[in-house]
């Protein structure tokens, strides 16, 4: 699928109303440029009963009518009629005539190598291999490889459609990993800045995570409801595992993520309430979990990654991990509150105060006055809340001119910056003093233009802020002064991701 994006979403919001309620006809007109002629996903999800089990009768009339928060699903409801959103809805609950089977035979057969790739012995440029940026650029599907010293364009990559969640690096630094909504799995080398390969590892998938020794690769699955597994060497696949509740419950996973102490991938379920650890170890250690977790399902120590599970009180599909990934705390996008898990006991320590939809996938922490806090913005509400990571107790919540997605910082600045995403103030950008919680500075790069998703160089030195347009920009503030040096101009740049910082897991940024 090659549309382009923002061709595909202007049609999405412009199309005219339809004089007849046919559903198909519907469908295509409105929805099958962003979600696939065959509803299997492509800039938005995969839309089929298997997706929308949480969405069913008005709360699904309701999405199509009115949008949908945190997403970038626009309103239908003043270009279709009530009855032509009745129809769609019910249409799209209907099965497909028969569900694509999407196993390993069939994903090793789309994995394609790129024959004029020669791996290098060292890098064939002159900057700093730990201080490149990888800048995904969503308005026409590419990658930009960033010089973090010199803020200079190295090379610019096209992608599959639609990159979906954060790029992932080898632990080396040396290869980049990228992921689309319809489950593409494209492998980078950065020191040459050339395509590896490609496979397709799902229809509709979510995000991927690198294991601790950069051999696997977990990729999280809508659809299928799978887990798949790669080898980075060859991106060929070592497993598919199915995703299903102890009761039998298939559920899709809502993201992945790598718990390198602990030698393990975490699973998020989006319909059942557990928790997956996926391990990849030697060893995997069930000998030293409170219960016998061998008897709870197929997890067998001669079987290759074997899989923990771990009951919740509800079902949680937005974590975030202390720095020793010994606690995960955990928010539903439904619920106002949240919970911590005790990965190591493997059960619910205590309850979050966290109203307004936290975002926790963006949370960051850092030291204040002896303690650990964690910061996450919120995608309903404008504020920021600031939890104790001893206690559990929210220390602070900080009023914003509106609500959040991105949360940054890093080791060598007394500032997190937070942005407003949604609402008449997407230009703003707060700075925020990490010491006494107070709004130090707002900035707006380009009043009325989204403003979005900060990152910092190895150093700390600059701040790289997205404008999030069309005709957007990079831009780069110096950390200290806060005045912007430079913008290099971009193609509705959204995530930008600073290979040192990702690789030694920076508490100032997501993981």
């Amino acid at each position: 699928m090659t549309r382009n994006i923002v061709f595909t979403s202007l049609l999405c919001v412009l199309a005219g109303p339809l004089q007849a309620a046919e559903p198909e006809v519907l469908f295509a007109t409105h929805y099958a440029v962003c979600h696939g002629d065959d509803r299997l996903g492509g800039a938005g999800p995969a839309l089929i009963p298997e997706a929308l089990s949480r969405l069913r009768g008005e709360k699904l009339q309701a999405v199509i009518a009115e949008g949908r928060a945190a997403t970038q699903m626009p309103a239908f409801g003043d270009q279709l009629s009530a009855e032509d959103i009745a129809v769609l809805a019910a249409y799209l609950h209907q099965p497909l005539p028969e569900i694509p089977l999407w196993d390993k035979a069939k994903i090793e057969s789309t994995r394609v190598l790129n024959a004029d790739y020669t791996a290098p012995d060292a890098p064939q440029h002159g900057a700093d291999p730990m201080n490149l940026f990888v800048v995904v650029e969503t308005g026409d599907h590419h990658i930009s490889i960033l010089d973090g010293d010199r803020m200079e364009v190295m090379a610019r990559l096209e992608t599959p459609l639609a990159v979906h969640g954060g790029p992932k690096f080898s632990p080396d630094g040396r290869f980049v990993f990228v992921m689309s909504r319809d489950g593409w799995v494209q492998k980078v080398d950065l020191w040459s800045m050339q395509e590896v390969g490609r496979i397709r590892a799902g229809v509709n998938s979510r995000n991927i995570a690198m294991s601790q020794d950069g051999k696997w690769l977990a990729v999280a699955n809508y659809l299928p409801m799978t887990l798949t597994i790669l080898a980075t060497g060859d991106l060929s696949v070592a497993e598919v595992k199915d995703i299903a509740g102890k009761d039998g419950t298939a559920s899709r996973v809502s993201a992945v993520y790598q718990a390198p102490p602990r030698e393990s991938f975490v699973l998020a379920l989006k319909d059942v309430p557990e928790i997956w650890e996926v391990f990849y170890g030697e060893n995997p250690p069930f000998h030293g979990f409170v219960h016998d977790y061998r008897d709870e399902g197929p997890l067998g120590y001669d079987e290759p990654f074997p899989v923990r599970r771990i009951t919740l009180k509800e079902i949680l599909d937005d974590f975030f991990f202390s720095q020793d990934y010994e606690y995960v705390m955990g928010a539903s996008r439904d619920g106002e509150g949240g919970q911590v898990v005790d990965l190591v006991i493997g059960h619910t320590i205590a309850e979050l105060e966290l109203p307004g939809m936290p975002h926790l996938g963006s949370g960051i922490t850092w030291e204040r006055g002896g303690q650990t806090v964690m910061a996450t913005p919120h995608l309903r509400d404008g504020v920021i809340s600031v939890i104790d990571m001893k206690t559990w107790e929210t220390v602070k919540t900080i009023g914003t001119e509106g609500p959040g997605f991105f949360l940054r910082s890093h080791e060598e600045t007394p500032y997190l910056w937070a942005d407003v995403f949604f609402g008449p103030n997407r230009d703003v950008m707060h700075v925020i003093d990490k010491e006494s919680l107070e709004i130090v500075k707002t900035l707006r790069p380009a009043p009325g233009r989204t403003a979005a998703h900060v990152e910092f160089d190895r150093y700390g030195r600059y701040a790289l802020v997205s404008l999030w347009e069309q005709d957007g920009a990079v831009i780069v503030y110096d950390a200290a002064t806060l005045q912007e040096v430079k913008r290099l101009p971009m193609v509705k740049p959204s995530g930008k991701y600073n290979v040192h910082n990702k690789i030694t897991f920076s508490a100032g940024t997501s993981h």
